[in-house]
């Protein structure tokens, strides 16, 4: 069984579930559905399982919702 975040480089393929993710070719990142960033796949964390895409940050989550994102309080 290869390792979920070995790195071949190049795009890896993933599958997207609801709280987790399945690499189904490997590689070395992911692309952010929005902005087009590599995202590490050891840094992945925002994704949607419907859409089957993968977002950089939760910002970039809003835009392809069509929302604006909540500004944080400290």
């Amino acid at each position: 069984m290869l390792n979920r975040f070995d790195s071949k480089g190049g795009e890896a393929v993933v599958q997207y579930l609801d709280a987790d993710f399945r690499v189904v070719k490997p590689g070395a990142f992911v692309r952010c559905a929005v902005t087009g960033q590599e995202i590490p796949l050891d840094e992945l964390k925002y994704w949607s399982a419907e859409r089957q895409e993968a977002y950089a940050s939760p910002e970039a989550v809003c835009e392809r919702l069509g929302r604006t994102p909540r500004k944080r309080t400290s």
